[in-house]
């Protein structure tokens, strides 16, 4: 999977990410609050689309790796400061973090996904060890088709859909992923 993001064109990572946009814009347009994207890196669905059009009920942000093993997140637009992390993907040096309880929406990158939500990501395990007390509030949710917040939405080529991936204990599910052809919502 990652041979395969790699090699693609620019303009096909361009046409993917306009395609990603006309899906999740809407969906967003709901909500108020900070979203959390990310800065693409080794072909990863870029999110330029989404940020340049996002509905003024939202505030972008970035993720910042965090000593503990969990991410923070500082909201950045565009032309703001960016310095590279220690694996040389950049993150936003100005302004406060905040802790991932205090996202609205967050857009995750990921390797592969399946239709029950579960998500393939690079190996860190940074975006489960940070929202993973969203198993706790999804197991205790007082209605059933209320996904806890922060919203978790991945962001996938249509390619990187995998017939079933075996979720760990660990494994924080989706609750939906935006990918160039459909909006896959999954049960919460």
């Amino acid at each position: 999977m990652r041979e395969r993001r790699r090699a693609l064109s620019v303009r096909e990572r361009l046409d993917a990410a306009a395609a990603v946009a006309s899906h999740l814009l809407p969906e967003l347009s709901a909500f108020e609050g900070r979203v959390a994207g990310y800065w693409a890196v080794g072909g990863e669905l870029p999110l330029h689309a989404v940020q340049a059009n996002l509905p003024a009920t939202l505030r972008w942000c970035l993720p910042v790796l965090h000593e503990d093993g969990r991410l923070r997140f500082r909201e950045w637009s565009a032309g703001q400061a960016l310095e590279p992390n220690r694996h040389g993907i950049p993150e936003p040096s100005q302004g406060p973090l905040v802790g991932a309880e205090a996202l609205t929406v967050v857009l995750v990158p990921l390797l592969a996904f399946d239709a029950k939500g579960n998500r393939l990501g690079q190996g860190g395990g940074w975006y489960d060890r940070s929202f993973a007390f969203r198993r706790t509030e999804r197991d205790h949710a007082t209605s059933p088709d209320r996904a806890p917040f922060p919203r978790l939405i991945g962001i996938a080529y249509d390619w990187q859909q995998a017939d079933a991936l075996e979720a760990a204990a660990w494994d924080v599910p989706l609750d939906a992923v935006a990918s160039p052809s459909a909006l896959h919502r999954f049960d919460p």
